[in-house]
């Protein structure tokens, strides 16, 4: 398929895109408002890294092609079953002769390149800490399962940081494409992009996380769930635990995490990354929710002060100054390391991520969802939660 651009960037500024897209209940990842970039100036495609997580155990990582058999896929119409590319993240074992997978494919590395106004081959994605197929650790118990669901036009990898953080951890991290509002690629060299008629909704999405959520409990109960059944991970069946299930979102994708955990008890905590939650979420929640606002505080938005007034059980709203909406997002990390090889100004940079330091935030992310759902999936209390925190000055609680 060939490769779309998320819309027309000409004339529309960063903030009026958002506010467009918030109108009809959707987000804007911060590519879709950037200029074209020339050619890079450096001799070969920059390689790109990302922060190694800081858990005392390896990652182990392998790909799902999920098909939903009882529905038709909402783009693609009568005939088509919804199908998505997933990926399960866990802490592994005996990793040395398992190759590390790539942040994305080459394929969807190029489109997302070039929707952003990139040249396709200016970059080289990165490697993260995940093992391609490494056995599974267990040491005891089953592990607690976290579902991730990501930004409108955007893809499951845009959170890897955190989602490695969490596996090294000892978490099993469920990554979701949002199939025709994603960069995908299917088993058989079939790419998907994001389309913005018919636009998929967050009632969409969190259709999708319910579907990964029946999956997760076949796995649970030693079931193989890939559409073509190919080998999984040694003692990955059997290792997750479907009593303890938090999920993770960023802009669209929570907004999805509110409706799912509306209307499915499964998910026990709940965590937001600047989600608008538009359409609003108007239903009271009885479970743990965390929100890390940026561009979308409660302050200055009704629908997520809104969905604030909902949330009858443990809450917090933390904010961390001069984040911007993707700042809790692999973006915030990547694009400076961009910057030089497109000629990228400081301003040019400065309206990608915010005036948070890139280091600073690879910390914020890699520390405060884990206490999140340590303290919720784990019931280990840390006092990062508590208030504010010396180690974390640019980090500030809502009340």
């Amino acid at each position: 398929m060939t490769t779309t651009p998320f819309m027309n960037r000409e004339g529309m500024t960063r903030r009026r895109m958002l506010g467009a897209a918030l109108a009809v209940g959707v987000a804007v990842p911060m590519g879709a408002a950037h200029q074209a970039w020339g050619a890079s100036t450096a001799p070969g495609p920059v390689q790109l890294t990302l922060p190694v997580p800081t858990g005392p155990y390896p990652v182990g990582t392998v790909p799902l092609h999920l098909v939903d058999a009882s529905r038709p896929d909402p783009v693609a119409g009568p005939g088509h079953h919804r199908e998505l590319m997933a990926a399960v993240w866990y802490p592994a074992r005996g990793v040395e002769r398992y190759p590390l997978a790539r942040w994305t494919s080459p394929a969807v590395a190029r489109a997302l390149l070039t929707s952003a106004g990139f040249p396709a081959d200016v970059a080289v994605a990165p490697l993260t800490a995940g093992h391609e197929g490494a056995p599974v650790r267990r040491t005891g118990g089953r592990l607690p399962v976290v579902v991730f669901s990501h930004g409108a036009h955007d893809q499951r990898a845009d959170t890897t940081i955190v989602v490695q953080q969490l596996a090294s951890h000892g978490y099993v991290v469920v990554t979701v494409d949002h199939t025709y509002d994603a960069f995908s690629e299917f088993p058989d060299g079939r790419l998907t992009v994001p389309l913005n008629v018919p636009a998929l909704t967050p009632r969409d999405f969190a259709t999708d996380i319910r579907f990964v959520l029946d999956r997760v409990e076949d796995l649970a109960a030693g079931r193989n769930p890939d559409a073509e059944h190919r080998p999984l991970p040694a003692g990955l069946l059997g290792a997750l635990d479907p009593q303890r299930i938090g999920m993770f979102g960023w802009s669209k994708g929570a907004t999805a995490t509110a409706f799912v955990m509306s209307e499915d008890r499964r998910v026990r905590a709940g965590l937001s990354f600047d989600g608008p939650m538009q359409p609003m979420v108007t239903t009271d929640l009885d479970r743990p929710f965390m929100l890390m606002t940026a561009e979308y505080p409660r302050a200055t938005q009704p629908s997520v002060a809104e969905f604030w007034s909902h949330l009858r059980g443990w809450r917090l709203n933390v904010q961390a100054e001069g984040a911007v909406h993707s700042s809790y997002c692999d973006v915030q990390f990547l694009i400076p390391q961009l910057a030089q090889a497109v000629g990228m100004s400081d301003a040019d940079l400065q309206g990608w991520i915010g005036t948070l330091d890139p280091a600073r935030a690879v910390r914020i992310q890699q520390a405060y969802p884990l206490a999140f759902f340590d303290l919720h999936l784990r019931h280990h209390r840390e006092h990062l939660l508590d208030g504010p925190n010396a180690a974390f000055p640019e980090v500030k609680f809502i009340p």
